[in-house]
């Protein structure tokens, strides 16, 4: 699925070294701002890498900061020109979480926690749409589509052939009893979610109902991380309307750390994949919840 040169990636090593550039030259990013004329938002987005960057971009900044190596220029301007080409997600249309889909068709690990559904890299497709429907009643069928389809074709990433994404997922155990789409949708949903976590690179914990309050207790995320020291790691927590990215490390090092409480406070694998195989049967028997 990646191609050659990701785009959200060419994005965040150039903002990182433009930001050390700076940090070499003693500015702050209020002075670049006042210098260039633009705002400081301007700057700060740039160097996190969640705004295109041009190469005049790249000329005046390195201006600013009295780059003399005309090598330096040139590396950072053809960086400038890369991280303007397109992902495959770029075909489907504007997607609100592109930013996202860049850094995971990178990743080289993914550790999700999710409180409420199956995770959208292990989703069958009946599952899928079932939850982008739900989820967005206004939206038209063609939007909705849309979504499922880019959905679908992200788990290229953990059913490729050579190097495929490294998956740890804890699921609460709400997201089995939760009946998405109909009992048989269910049933054909854990019953891959089984198969899924068979494969070698995917780990799937459940966090029983009986744990309790627990350190996941404030909802959803994700921690990317990728194969190239350059390229930090990236906690990612998904919003209805925008999405926060946290890259700073003391913050990583605490969802880390919450992570590592989630998955001790789990069943193993083998009593988690015993209770998502219980849990098809009943399904497939019809079940009501009931006891």
């Amino acid at each position: 699925m990646a191609s050659n040169v990701n785009p959200t990636v060419r994005r965040r090593r150039l903002g990182q070294e433009l930001r050390r550039l700076r940090e070499l030259k003693g500015m702050t990013a209020e002075e670049v701002a006042e210098r260039l004329l633009v705002s400081q938002s301007k700057i700060s987005r740039l160097e996190n890498g969640r705004r295109s960057i041009s190469q005049r971009d790249v000329r005046d900044l390195c201006g600013v900061y009295e780059v003399e190596d005309q090598r330096i220029v040139d590396s950072l301007m053809q960086m400038a020109k890369d991280s303007r080409q397109q992902g495959w997600w770029h075909a489907f249309g504007d997607i609100p979480y592109s930013v996202y889909i860049g850094l995971e068709t990178d990743a080289e690990s993914l550790r999700v926690y999710e409180p409420q559904i199956i995770t959208g890299l292990l989703q069958t497709r009946a599952y899928a749409e079932a939850i982008i429907r739900g989820g967005s009643p206004e939206a038209s069928e063609a939007d909705n589509d849309k979504r499922v389809e880019v959905r679908l074709r992200r788990q290229g990433r953990i059913t490729a052939e050579t190097d495929p994404l490294r998956l740890w997922v804890v699921l609460d155990e709400a997201s089995l009893h939760r009946i998405v789409g109909s009992r048989q949708v269910m049933r054909e949903q854990l019953e891959h979610l089984v198969e899924m976590s068979q494969l070698p690179h995917i780990t799937v914990q459940v966090l029983p109902f009986e744990v309790g309050a627990h350190a996941g207790i404030n909802g959803q995320y994700s921690i990317l991380e990728f194969a190239d020291a350059a390229d930090s790691s990236v906690v990612y927590i998904e919003g209805v309307t925008s999405d926060l990215y946290l890259e700073k490390p003391l913050d990583v090092q605490k969802y880390t750390v919450m992570y590592e409480h989630l998955r001790a406070q789990s069943l193993n694998v083998d009593q988690s994949r015993q209770l998502i195989e219980r849990m098809a049967k009943e399904y497939a028997r019809g079940w009501t919840g009931e006891k």
